[in-house]
């Protein structure tokens, strides 16, 4: 098979699948008969990276595999396209999913330590509904409590290929910085909506932002 046709067959792939697809998966589509080596694929996933400069699309390689998708700067007018608004997420649920990002494995104990709060079944259910977090084991403390973990789909999610691409907690200064494309519920004025300097994420000491009793993340307006 020629690198032209190839080339056409894994851009139709990429094009109708509905998950990114891996170089693996790619080879798999095709049979001995087509005598085609995993060079050849890496080339022609190459020459379609290439071809999508200057255009408002791009070929990029995530945690599952490779797949095609929007340019970010022409969301503000590929998104009028969607009739329904994107779901805005408040900041207790950022700050706990940046303290499972970074401090994985951890448990909702040691969030809770961290943020001074406590974290609603609320938030934990829509990360793990959202498929961006999962139990991975349980801590070997009374109670067993259950360690939770980021996910492949989470990778995928923010065009990460691995947990290392992740930037530091150094740089960050808001948490808005891991996903711009992620509303915050502004309506919120509640004072554990501050974010955590990274300094202080840190599962296994109290947040030492509050002396307070911790109370409810039920009382967030919105996730």
């Amino acid at each position: 098979m020629d690198l032209e046709q190839l080339k056409n067959i894994i851009e139709a792939s990429l094009l109708a699948s509905q998950e990114p697809l891996s170089r693996t998966a790619l080879g798999n589509l095709l049979n001995e008969q087509d005598a085609v080596s995993a060079e050849q694929i890496r080339q022609c996933m190459d020459a379609l990276r290439d071809a999508c400069d200057g255009r408002g699309i791009e070929l990029v390689e995530v945690a599952s595999g490779y797949r095609y998708q929007v340019r970010t700067d022409t969301y503000p007018w590929i998104s009028r396209l969607w009739k329904d608004r994107p779901q805005r997420y408040s900041h207790a649920l950022l700050e706990t999913l940046a303290l499972i990002t970074y401090r994985q494995p951890i448990t909702r104990g040691e969030i809770e330590q961290v943020r001074g709060v406590v974290v609603s079944t609320q938030i934990m259910r829509t990360l793990e509904d959202r498929e961006w977090v999962r139990v991975v084991g349980h801590r070997d403390t009374p109670g067993r409590p259950a360690l939770y973990a980021t996910t492949r789909e989470f990778l995928d999610y923010f065009n990460l290929k691995s947990l290392d691409e992740l930037p530091s907690l150094a740089d960050i200064r808001d948490l808005t910085q891991l996903e711009p494309q992620l509303s915050l519920d502004g309506s919120s004025t509640h004072p554990d909506d501050a974010a955590i300097p990274a300094q202080q994420a840190t599962p296994t000491s109290p947040d030492p932002m509050t002396h307070e009793l911790p109370h409810t993340d039920s009382q967030e307006q919105s996730l």
